[in-house]
């Protein structure tokens, strides 16, 4: 009997680890201005081969085996497209494990937005859905 009050816990605390993870997937996070100068952060793009949008930009950090980051891929695409002045661009992070270091990325996909001075306005991590991609969008007006 014992043993089975021990698994239903286990059980237990593992849908809410489960849960409170899923429910953070996506979620989008506004970030600290940056100390550098606007032309800076424009510079450091362009230099990575990443055209800024004139409204906003999604860059999308992805690595090649990430389901996920398939998904969010297909999301930003279509809001890119439809949306003037919205640009979407994916890096992969095997190519870029400098810029990976720099911004503390820990998990793919992650995803900036920059307003069209290439600063970072917000970030969200895991798959996002078309709603939260909409809702980032929003912070660049």
């Amino acid at each position: 009997m014992p043993q089975v009050v021990a698994l239903a816990a286990l059980l237990a605390v593992t849908a809410l680890v489960g849960v409170a993870w899923r429910a953070r997937q996506g979620r989008v996070r506004v970030t600290a201005p940056v100390a550098a100068p606007a032309q800076d952060q424009a510079a450091r793009w362009a230099g990575r081969g990443v055209a800024l949008g004139e409204r906003a930009t999604f860059l999308q950090l992805s690595a090649e085996v990430c389901a996920p980051c398939r998904a969010t891929a297909r999301v930003l695409g279509t809001l890119a497209t439809n949306e003037p002045g919205v640009a979407h661009h994916e890096l992969d992070v095997d190519e870029h494990l400098d810029l990976v270091k720099e911004l503390k990325v820990l998990t793919t996909p992650t995803v900036l937005l920059l307003d069209p001075d290439g600063v970072e306005v917000a970030r969200a991590s895991g798959a996002m859905t078309p709603a939260q991609a909409r809702q980032a969008l929003a912070l660049c007006g």
